[in-house]
């Protein structure tokens, strides 16, 4: 091969870290963290529980409205009962989620008239011809509903998923806690970097961006935030929540949860039968110990946000960005920020 190519640094979350500003902010509760999910809708808290089958359930749906987030329905159910019987208890205060197939845009259809406030058009690989047919074909119908539409991680895919009508975008390819896709394909960019320059363009265009994946902590949150993200995606977290739609196992040290990427074998096998022909998994499954009540995991992130936002010297994510300023670090940065206790 003749080509030449000049490769740009790209960054993870654990490769920046943020640079304290001045704060005239007296107290950490008083910064506010109400954000927009969609160009339309503004949400009490900057997070937002992942549309898995491992994630959202009933219960967990109530604590995030009750915190001021809203859910985001799976798409992967056996019948249109499932979502009808959804969109019925949560009237005008959740989303659905679809996939980008023909045969499902009049479903989604019927969901949005029955009373679902928007649709989260949900694929792995968002930026595609497709994918912009089906924004246009459902903005037609339905121009009052809000789209969240997704995945990307390039700053051309975001704009183009904004021109072709979504209300908000997804961005993050294959940072999540169960997702193989890098390691797969060989695709991807790291996170911190897609938020980042997807950002550039959101600012301008003035649609948000909802950071979907390898959240690990409130660190994890409030560099997304500061990146340029309005809101932040979070799978495995609320997995592992008492009140998540998990299967829980009781082991001798306690009660575990399983989290599945919805591209593993083992989602495929339990919705599909199996793996489609010519296809591989792009994700795993582990099962790992519940962390506890979901009020307790809201709380600690958005406690983290909070102090995040008065080092940043910032009353709102919005000043938090504008203020941002961020520096490269090594591994020995993350082994120095870790405690070391007997070590002198």
């Amino acid at each position: 091969m003749n080509k030449s190519y000049q490769f740009a640094k790209s960054y993870t979350f654990d490769d920046v870290a943020l640079v304290p500003q001045f704060n005239n902010v007296p107290s950490r509760t008083e910064p506010s963290l109400g954000s927009w999910l969609t160009k339309e809708r503004k949400i009490g808290i900057p997070i937002v529980c992942a549309n898995m089958d491992t994630t959202i359930s009933k219960e967990l749906a109530e604590v995030l409205l009750k915190n001021g987030s809203i859910p985001i329905f799976h798409r992967f159910t056996e019948s249109m009962s499932a979502q009808e019987e959804w969109v019925d208890h949560f009237q005008n205060r959740t989303f659905i989620s679809c996939g980008i197939g023909k045969d499902k845009i009049d479903g989604v259809r019927d969901l949005l008239d029955r009373g679902a406030t928007g649709v989260c058009i949900d694929v792995a690989h968002g930026h595609s011809d497709q994918m912009f047919r089906f924004i246009e074909a459902l903005k037609k119908t339905h121009p009052d509903k809000e789209i969240i539409a997704g995945n990307v991680c390039t700053a051309m895919a975001y704009h183009d998923l904004v021109n072709a009508g979504a209300d908000s975008v997804k961005v993050g390819i294959g940072p999540g806690a169960a997702c193989t896709t890098r390691v797969t394909t060989g695709f991807g960019v790291p996170q911190f970097s897609a938020i980042y320059e997807c950002a550039k363009v959101a600012e301008k265009l003035r649609v948000p961006l909802i950071a979907d994946g390898g959240i690990r902590s409130s660190k994890d949150v409030v560099l997304a935030l500061a990146a340029g993200a309005s809101s932040v995606m979070v799978g495995k977290l609320f997995a592992l929540t008492a009140e998540s739609a998990a299967e829980k196992r009781k082991t001798e040290y306690g009660t575990e949860a399983k989290y599945r990427g919805q591209a593993s074998k083992d989602f495929q096998t339990d919705f599909y039968g199996g793996l489609k022909e010519k296809t591989v998994a792009e994700g795993v499954d582990f099962w790992a110990p519940i962390s506890g009540p979901a009020q307790e995991l809201i709380d600690g992130l958005l406690g983290g946000i909070r102090s995040g936002l008065t080092y940043g010297g910032a009353r709102s994510i919005k000043e938090l960005q504008r203020k941002a300023e961020f520096v490269e670090v090594t591994a020995a940065y993350l082994q120095e920020s870790q405690p070391r206790p007997g070590v002198s």
